[in-house]
């Protein structure tokens, strides 16, 4: 009883400190249904998984963000399965006593009472199951048993940390650990078998499972890879320590048995001088070979401590700061975010509230010390979808949102995994909910890149693009009367935008307690009320119904099987057909381009600098790839004024390579043929230097 209840109080800390208290729940309810299942059950063991069940469950469901979710949810049910058998095998054990029935009765009794027993489960499970009363598989657990990205579900395919963990990230992570505990697996399996020990197998099991569908989870099995290595090297020691000190086993007894002494006593007595020269012998071999496996293994010992104690830095040290590396080559340590966060923390009001993605919800909350709009732990997935929304929406869209939510937008930027190269995923998100999005696209495949460094028309038009891109892309810039520019980090790294014209009536709607909606009044648990101001937008929203939800009345069969088709379609590199959109129309028409000002087409030219934009239309003119480049410049008629380093540009490319049909549509888009590069040169001396090579040729 006392080891069960203090579990269950060790138990009720987890729960309150982690998520992951679904896993270590149901960890124990495994192993001790495996006992049960090896004939291993005791009422030893049934007392003590009876009170941690009972205390456990008991306080888990004081914490308010879990609630009854131990007697609700799909994923908590098997523990508790788990006790009502118990409950059952123990009546059936004290019956048996009590009646001292033979094993004959014993199973015809239990027999009929545990038919009795599933009879009415089973009509008590399907009572509370048509009332919607248990909560289905959650996407995120369902991840760990299909293929990473198959869950049907855009968040949870997003995630780069549910992909399948590779083999070279256990031996990044456990290290040598990762080829001594399988040893250790086999010792206690075959060796040292019992009661207590079968729970590091079901947890190595377990751990390895999991962590195959899932590279993050490859933290779970570092106590148990630590307790299967100990276990090796504590044998090993144990063993040497035995021999040379004399106590036993000892390799004499390996060597010499006592049947063996039996067999051989009747046939001949062992000298008295073999009787001590032997174990003198074994002890010197002992010796030698202790010392051999010191001076063999200690470096790599050392070596392995030495490692182990570097990661477990790295791993701990913030991971917001960076080593980078200049065009010069001078290594510096890029601290842009933390920065970013700094510059929020002191230039804003303390009731500011910060849009950004949920990824960097808990750093600006510790660090920032401001409320964010989601973080790490916001599982409504509707409004991280209302979040994506408002980024991959136009600006005038995304404003309209975030007008109602935010007082300013913090923008990851600077290349890399930034948020312009996340934001497919977050269209993704966005039109799982709001399907105006992507019509009859699950996976938006008109949102990304059409070549390196060239956005699509929708995510040119994005406004997370804007803020990104905000003066550092030719021609791109946000409107001024919606969002201005506060701060953007030495690097880049990091932009911070303030939110104009922000309805100050949802703010003080929000703000008020009375429309908050908590577990109990006053209670610290509230649930988030959207502002008047918002239920327009909101309208336009379909809850999303993952597959496992079976208390949805309405299914949602023919989004997710878009989903699944065009993935597999994107994957191989499909054409994916989707609404025609005026875009679309529009190119079919005769090509008339947009006019860009004088004063921009300065602005432009005054930018020299190599970039993505600058090596993809070089690559289109070099290779020829006419019509490519023509459905790119249709879009953005400004890249055919960009300038590289060396102050050359699109037509400067196409007199050299002298292809005269880029030089009519660069002619036609206003491009000027008398602006000079860094040597002096303009395109129509490249040109004639063209032409005059043609005609030797």
């Amino acid at each position: 009883w006392f080891w069960g209840a203090a579990t269950g109080i060790a138990y009720f800390n987890m729960v309150a400190a982690w998520g992951g208290y679904v896993f270590v729940v149901n960890l124990i309810g495994v192993h001790a249904a495996v006992l049960v299942l090896l004939g291993r059950y005791s009422t030893k063991l049934y007392r003590s998984y009876t009170t941690f069940y009972v205390v456990g469950t008991f306080l888990a469901i004081q914490v308010p963000v879990v609630g009854w979710a131990p007697l609700k949810s799909l994923e908590q049910l098997g523990p508790c399965a788990v006790f009502v058998g118990f409950q059952l095998l123990e009546i059936v054990a004290v019956v048996k006593r009590r009646n001292n029935l033979s094993k004959k009765d014993t199973f015809k009794f239990a027999f009929n009472f545990f038919g009795f027993a599933a009879v009415l489960m089973l009509a008590v499970v399907f009572f509370f199951a048509s009332s919607g009363y248990f909560r289905p598989i959650t996407s995120r657990v369902r991840g760990l048993f299909v293929k990473h990205t198959k869950t049907g579900n855009p968040l949870v395919d997003s995630v780069a940390e549910h992909q399948p963990a590779k083999s070279s990230a256990y031996k990044q992570y456990l290290d040598n650990a990762s080829v001594v505990a399988p040893i250790g697996f086999a010792l206690v399996a075959l060796r040292y078998f019992h009661d207590s020990s079968s729970f590091l197998l079901v947890y190595g099991l377990a751990t390895y499972f999991f962590s195959l569908k899932m590279v993050r989870l490859i933290l779970l099995t570092a106590p148990i890879a630590s307790a299967f290595t100990g276990i090796v090297v504590g044998r090993l020691i144990g063993l040497f320590l035995y021999n040379i000190i004399g106590f036993v086993p000892s390799l004499l007894q390996l060597v010499e048995s006592e049947n063996d002494d039996k067999k051989k006593k009747s046939s001949q007595e062992e000298k008295p001088k073999a009787a001590i020269i032997r174990p003198i012998l074994c002890k010197v071999m002992v010796l030698a070979l202790s010392y051999f496996s010191v001076v063999e293994f200690a470096p790599e010992a050392l070596a392995f401590y030495e490692r182990s104690h570097s990661i477990s830095q790295h791993l701990s040290s913030p991971t917001i700061l960076q080593k980078g590396q200049l065009k010069s080559g001078k290594t510096v340590v890029v601290d842009d975010y933390r920065d970013c966060y700094w510059w929020i923390r002191d230039n804003t009001p303390q009731d500011s509230r910060i849009m950004a993605w949920w990824d960097y919800g808990y750093q600006l909350t510790a660090i920032a010390n401001r409320t964010t709009v989601a973080d790490g732990n916001t599982w409504n997935h509707e409004h991280i979808a209302l979040l994506a929304r408002a980024l991959t929406s136009s600006e005038k869209e995304g404003h309209r949102i975030a007008r109602h939510l935010a007082d300013y937008v913090l923008v990851w930027a600077g290349g890399g995994g930034d948020d312009l190269a996340k934001s497919p995923h977050l269209a993704r998100i966005a039109n799982s909910v709001y399907r105006s999005m992507c019509p009859d696209d699950p996976v938006c495949s008109q949102f990304g890149m059409v070549a390196q460094g060239v956005p699509s028309k929708m995510m040119r038009e994005s406004l997370l693009y804007k803020l990104h891109s905000h003066k550092i892309q030719p021609g791109v810039t946000t409107d001024p009367n919606r969002f201005r520019e506060m701060f953007t980090s030495r690097y880049g790294k990091c932009r911070v935008f303030k939110v104009l014209s922000v309805s100050e009536e949802s703010k003080k709607w929000v703000a008020d307690p009375a429309n908050k909606d908590c577990d109990v009044e006053g209670g610290w648990y509230c649930r988030g009320q959207y502002p008047p101001g918002m239920q327009k937008i909101l309208k336009e929203k379909k809850d999303f119904s993952q597959l496992e939800d079976f208390n949805s009345g309405e299914k949602d069969n023919e989004y997710q099987e878009k989903y699944f088709e065009n993935l597999e379609k994107k994957k191989r590199g499909e054409k994916i057909s989707t609404t025609k959109s005026s875009a679309d129309n529009a190119a079919k028409k005769q090509w008339k381009p947009e006019p860009l000002s004088p004063s921009v087409i300065e602005e432009i030219n005054k930018e020299w600098a190599d970039n993505p934009s600058t090596v993809t239309i070089w690559e289109m003119i070099s290779d020829g790839r006419v019509q490519e480049l023509f459905q790119v410049l249709y879009q953005y008629p400004e890249l055919a004024h960009i300038r590289s380093e060396d102050g050359r540009g699109p037509l400067f490319w196409a007199s050299e390579f002298g292809d005269d049909r880029v030089i009519k549509m660069l002619k036609k888009l206003g491009v000027r043929d008398d602006v000079k590069d860094a040597k002096g040169l303009s395109p129509l001396d490249l040109y004639s230097r063209s032409s005059k090579t043609n005609n030797e040729l």
